[in-house]
């Protein structure tokens, strides 16, 4: 064993890996986990893994045993009910709650399960909805029917200190930072002082499932017996009656709340996030007083005892289940949930929390201990800070510096991530009072995000200097010391600098410039993609225009939706092939999948003379659409349903800065058609062949079996392809000339997964290279470079078409001007 996990198994060893379980964590890896090998999977925050044992035992059952739908009195039915009826004994016993007190009632999930309590709730003007600030977006969304009803809503921040009892040690002390008060417009005219008869509702996280810190569960009865200790100063504070609702969609898979103890008026959970599976059914478990004020306006089948078609009449049935679960219930989801919880009752709850628990303390002080070559921190963890006698639960929220102070992207830790095998999670993570919170955004912080296009899952991970979400790391029952052990390990090696390092993160050789006479550069190849993301061509020579080359990446398929289809999220798109007759004006396409080679005349136009815009990158563009011959040919050639467009006319360029002077860089003025960032992509073909190298080097060091086939330039999708400089020169290029053509560099080229995918023998194939390595060596401020962008600036006038041409085998001379 090596030392490092003997050190962990030493702190650790006692609550690590179920040592007094029916099976070890290694076991249960090895029998149960098979494929996570080679995975780190960590983001059960998000969704667990389910057991490969627990998926075998679903299908013996459900290949053994016939279910019928549970309205009926069949046998078949019969037997469902029986297993609805015990799945809601197991919900109930794994929250200690007692069926006399409490009622379980299947929903489509945890949000379905709040979406009930926010609609059937007794709102009125009188009443109020006060939850943390720490709560998802599903809870949130609760607001929109108290204040739909003209009741009051407030965010609030709970604090807890700890000062010494008279005899009993340390306790807690509970008070609340009251958020303003919230009122839709139309009713304020109803607005008066609260009155005893009103209903209002508490909700809090079980666990915050940004930061992974658990709430005191003694909020519950403060709540509901003394809310003045919380909400003083609240003139809800001492009015109605106060009910509380727990969101314990995160913290129940590893310490589900105890009802017997801390009873609160309603708890929601997803089973995916205990065991896996199954997805898509969540529970309500309600207190039987409180769900008798729920309001249930719609009706449906098994919610009634008798309805008449033509006349307003309805008799609902009494049961609580009964009255709130709309139609016919998943009953096989349910039926599968008696498999999940045998696993967690056979290691116990306590255990898989002691488990889960060990590897995130190991993974939070690992982290915390990370220090750059000049003593700067690498990590800022959250909730650390946080006063709490209940602590975390097994989850690590966190951002990255580097050694210069400046904050890395948390896409880029994605990235690199996934490149190493590990899968983690990244953003706000649906809980935006959390994140604002944790990052320190305030609300004009916020909007000015949200005025920068700065929307959830996108690439906007810095605005201004400062990160708009942060890196999750999240354990689950099954995760083992080897996971957080190479999560550290990935870190370390990918994030904290060392004396070689410069402020960027890995070195860009950018000079000397080259040793070799100007003379020596010449143009090697050059290459059009006609349609974004498939297949190019490469030429001997070819016209320039405005845009670039002339027609390249001119035309583009999108979705029946509207959305622009690329390689990312078609790989079959790349055999399509492509070839323009500029004699003759007609774009040619091919596809292994039609039969008949494409024409599509460019000089008459063949499109059907409609007109529309789209958005691509934030930019517009006015299209021409085709007819369905050409439709139906991309349709067939993808495999899916496609639109083929022409651009017309676009607005995507590079515009003047703010003093209206010309600005090299991605400021300075450029026409694009359908390509991404600039008119031009350059690489060498030595870079290409030093890359190769260290990609060999890189697999016999792994003593990967074989050797992988070399990489050719057009994987990367340039225009241009440079020979006979050094490797990378071209990285320390403000501009150059080819023929007599000026070009103006705009810097390098961030280099996405899209150059993994590998197309062989008519199939689509992924790996981690060539950006793996890439991002060993070319990294700068969150972007793995390999290329340059390029812009057109003009051509010397010698007279002539000609002048507008490049050619194979041209001079190139770098930094003319």
């Amino acid at each position: 064993m090596e030392a490092s996990k003997e050190a962990f198994l030493r702190e650790f060893g006692e609550h690590y890996g179920y040592p007094n379980g029916p099976k070890t964590i290694d076991e249960i890896r090895a029998t149960e986990f098979k494929r996570l090998d080679g995975l780190v999977y960590l983001d059960h925050a998000g969704a667990t893994m389910y057991s490969e044992l627990q998926m075998e035992a679903i299908f013996k059952d459900f290949t053994s045993n016939a279910y019928g739908n549970p309205h009926s009195q069949s046998d078949t039915s019969s037997a469902t009910s029986d297993i609805v009826r015990e799945a809601r004994q197991q919900v109930l016993d794994y929250c200690k709650a007692s069926p006399k007190d409490y009622s379980c009632i299947f929903t489509s999930g945890a949000t379905a399960a709040l979406k009930l309590v926010g609609e059937a709730f007794p709102w009125s003007c009188q009443s109020c909805f006060a939850y943390t600030m720490e709560n998802h977006n599903s809870v949130l969304g609760i607001r929109e029917y108290a204040l739909g009803q003209g009741a009051a809503a407030f965010g609030i921040d709970v604090e807890e200190t700890s000062h010494h009892g008279v005899s009993n040690g340390t306790v807690a002390s509970m008070k609340a930072l009251q958020h303003p008060i919230q009122r839709r417009s139309e009713a304020r005219s109803l607005e008066g002082e609260p009155t005893g008869d009103a209903y209002n509702l508490f909700a809090f996280p079980s666990e915050c499932n940004f930061s992974g810190l658990r709430f005191n569960l003694d909020l519950v009865k403060t709540i509901k017996e003394d809310p003045a200790r919380i909400l003083d100063g609240s003139p809800f504070c001492k009015s109605g009656r106060w009910m509380v609702l727990i969101d314990a969609a995160k913290g129940a898979a590893t310490e589900p709340p105890d009802l017997s103890q801390y009873p609160a008026d309603f708890v929601v959970m997803s089973f995916y996030k205990l065991f896996g599976y199954p997805t898509g059914l969540g529970v309500l478990i309600a207190r039987r007083d409180a769900s008798r004020l729920l309001k249930k306006t719609y009706f449906s089948g098994g919610t009634v005892t008798a309805s008449i078609a033509d006349i307003d009449f309805v008799r609902r049935r009494k049961g609580v289940e009964e009255l709130f679960e709309d139609g016919t219930i998943s009953f096989l989801s349910i039926a599968s949930i008696h498999h999940g919880f045998k696993i967690l009752n056979s290691l116990t709850e306590s255990a898989i929390s002691r488990h889960t628990a060990s590897l995130a303390t190991y993974v939070r002080k690992k982290l915390l201990a990370l220090r750059h070559e000049n003593g700067a921190s690498v990590c800022s963890l959250y909730g650390t800070s946080k006063a709490s006698f209940h602590g975390f639960g097994p989850t690590v929220t966190f951002n990255l510096k580097r050694s210069d102070g400046s904050w890395c992207g948390y896409r880029e830790v994605e990235k690199l991530a996934s490149l190493s095998g590990i899968q983690l999670r990244t953003g706000c993570f649906c809980n935006p009072g959390a994140c604002a919170k944790y990052l320190g955004l305030s609300h004009s912080d916020l909007l000015s995000n949200i005025e920068a296009g700065h929307v959830c899952w996108d690439d906007n991970d810095i605005i201004n200097g400062k990160p708009t979400g942060a890196v999750r790391v999240s354990f689950g029952y099954m995760s083992t010391y080897e996971d957080a052990k190479k999560f550290v390990d990935f870190l370390t090696s990918s994030f904290v600098a060392l004396p070689n390092w410069n402020e960027s993160g890995y070195q860009i050789n950018q000079g000397p410039e080259s040793r070799l006479p100007a003379a020596s550069l010449y143009l090697k190849s050059i290459t059009v993609y006609p349609i974004k993301s498939c297949a190019g061509f490469t030429v001997e020579s070819w016209p320039l225009s405005s845009t670039g080359l002339l027609h390249d990446r001119e035309w583009v398929l999108t979705s029946p939706s509207g959305e622009i289809l690329t390689q990312k999220k078609v790989p079959d798109m790349c055999f399509i092939s492509t070839f323009i007759d500029l004699n003759e004006g007609i774009l040619f396409v091919e596809s292994p999948r039609c039969q008949a080679r494409l024409p599509i005349n460019i000089l008459t136009d063949s499109c059907n003379g409609v007109r529309e815009e789209i958005k691509l990158n934030g930019q517009r563009y006015e299209v021409q659409c085709y007819d369905n011959e050409a439709n139906i040919w991309f349709s067939n050639a993808i495999g899916r349903p496609c639109t083929l467009l022409h651009c017309y006319s676009s607005n995507h360029n590079h515009c003047l800065n703010k003093s209206k002077s010309m600005c090299l860089g991605r400021d300075a003025q450029s026409i694009l058609n359908f390509s991404n960032e600039a008119q031009f992509l350059l690489i060498s073909e030595e870079s290409v062949s030093d890359l190769n190298r260290r990609v060999s080097t890189k697999d016999v060091q792994k003593g990967a079996r074989g050797t992988a086939g070399q990489i050719d330039p057009l994987r990367f999708r340039p225009n241009l392809v440079l020979s006979g400089g050094e490797p990378y020169v071209e990285d320390g290029w403000r501009n150059l000339k080819i023929g007599n053509k000026y070009f103006t560099s705009l810097g390098g080229c961030n280099r996405c997964q899209m150059i993994n995918i590998v197309h062989e023998a008519g199939q689509v194939q992924k790996s981690n290279e060539p950006l793996a390595t890439l991002a060993s060596y070319r990294r700068a401020k969150g972007k793995i470079l390999f290329g340059i962008l390029l812009k057109y600036e003009r051509s010397e006038v010698v007279g002539g078409d000609d002048d507008l041409w490049l050619r194979v085998g041209q001079d190139v001379e770098p930094n003319i001007l």
